[in-house]
């Protein structure tokens, strides 16, 4: 009995103590998707990514107008061949739809890469401006609204335009050389 004297007080103390740090957690929240339709870097990085894929569209489309001559041709000239030139022009064909498709393949890998090689620098320098504000402003956490975990927020914790206030002033003329890359 005296134990439990002497013990509740200190546990309702300790209680007390975490309710109130619990209470001087500070949370806010960003919006990625509006970080990076409004960040220069990432901008930046889409249209050479869009460049790239130009790229890799044109050589697809010059594959798929070659092949479908390949095929035109074989239509018209079908009757005049012989069975043994009709299997070797269908070999030929089968041929060159296998290299297509195998070239679409590599090209949606290198697609897939280049994209990633794109990105990442953006997303870093994204993370440490989050993690700057987040340093800064002694928030205990920042969610991401366009992951959809929040449903409702107060907007005086919304910090997306802090973040791209900071991005866009680390990609000012001045800084136009500075990706964000040491």
């Amino acid at each position: 009995m005296r134990v439990m004297k002497v013990f509740l007080p200190v546990l309702f103390g300790l209680a007390l103590a975490s309710s109130a740090e619990a209470q001087t957690v500070k949370i806010g929240y960003i919006d990625s998707q509006a970080i990076l339709d409004q960040d220069p870097s990432a901008r930046t990085a889409q249209q050479q990514f869009e460049a790239s894929l130009a790229t890799y569209q044109a050589e697809v489309q010059q594959m798929g107008a070659d092949l479908q001559t390949l095929i035109e041709q074989y239509d018209q000239q079908q009757a005049m061949l012989s069975d043994e030139a009709k299997a070797n022009r269908e070999e030929e064909i089968r041929l060159k739809q296998t290299q297509y498709q195998q070239r679409i393949s590599e090209l949606e890998q290198q697609a897939s890469v280049r994209q990633a090689e794109l990105v990442e620098p953006v997303m870093e320098r994204i993370t440490a401006v989050i993690e700057e504000i987040r340093a800064e402003g002694s928030y205990s956490m920042i969610f991401d609204v366009a992951a959809q975990g929040i449903i409702s927020a107060d907007p005086a914790l919304d910090l997306t335009a802090e973040v791209v206030r900071r991005l866009q002033a680390a990609f000012s003329p001045a800084n136009s050389g500075n990706t964000g890359q040491g």
